[in-house]
C-alpha cells in the first residue's frame, strides 16, 4: 500500500539522491475535457543527471535537448508532473513519486544553474537545453515489488545510440 507524505522525507531523499535513473511524466492540462480523460501523457526516461533536492518540496534538474521538449510545454500550461524514482538494487525495493507543478528557465538565467552545472551529463554528448525546477506538492512512496532487480552498468554514451529508432 503506498503511503503519502506532504513533502520529501529524509528515506525519499536518500533513494534520490543515489538513484542513477528517474522518470519524468507530464500532461497537458486540456486534456481532462477530453472523453474518459483520454490523451496523450508524456513519460521520459532522465539518466546521466541527477535529480537535485533543493528542499523538501522542490526538485531540479539539468534538461538536454532529445526527442521532444513536451515536459516544458505542459509546464507552460500549468499541467501536472510527475517524477518517479526506482530503487533497483536487491535491498529496500520501493517507487518513490513526486507530484507537483514545473517550471522552466534558461540554464543562462536560472539562479540554480551552479548548482546544476556542478553534476552534467557530459557522456550524452548533446545540448542543455533548460533547467526544469518542480514544486513538489506531496509525495508518495510504494513498495517496489514490481521493480526488477537490475545492476547498473553506466550512462550511455553516443557510440552506444544505434540508429534503430532514430529517423533518417
Amino acid at each position: 500500500m503506498a503511503t503519502e507524505h506532504a513533502e520529501i522525507t529524509d528515506e525519499q531523499a536518500e533513494l534520490i539522491k543515489t538513484a542513477p535513473l528517474f522518470f519524468v511524466a507530464s500532461a497537458d492540462p486540456s486534456l481532462e475535457d477530453r472523453p474518459n480523460g483520454a490523451g496523450p501523457l508524456n513519460l521520459s526516461p532522465k539518466g546521466g543527471v541527477p535529480l537535485h533536492i533543493l528542499d523538501r518540496t522542490h526538485v531540479a534538474y539539468l534538461d538536454y535537448e532529445g526527442s521532444g521538449d513536451e515536459t516544458a510545454r505542459a509546464a507552460s500550461l500549468s499541467g501536472p508532473v510527475t517524477i518517479m524514482i526506482c530503487s533497483f538494487g536487491e535491498d529496500d525495493a520501493a517507487v518513490i513519486r513526486l507530484f507537483g507543478k514545473a517550471r522552466t528557465s534558461s540554464v543562462e538565467e536560472s539562479p540554480l544553474a551552479d548548482q546544476l552545472l556542478e553534476s552534467t551529463a557530459n557522456d550524452i554528448a548533446l545540448p542543455m537545453r533548460q533547467i526544469i525546477e518542480v514544486e513538489v506538492d506531496s509525495t508518495q512512496t510504494s513498495c517496489g515489488y514490481g521493480v526488477p532487480i537490475m545492476e547498473y552498468v553506466r550512462e550511455r554514451t553516443t557510440a552506444d545510440r544505434g540508429r534503430l529508432f532514430k529517423p533518417g
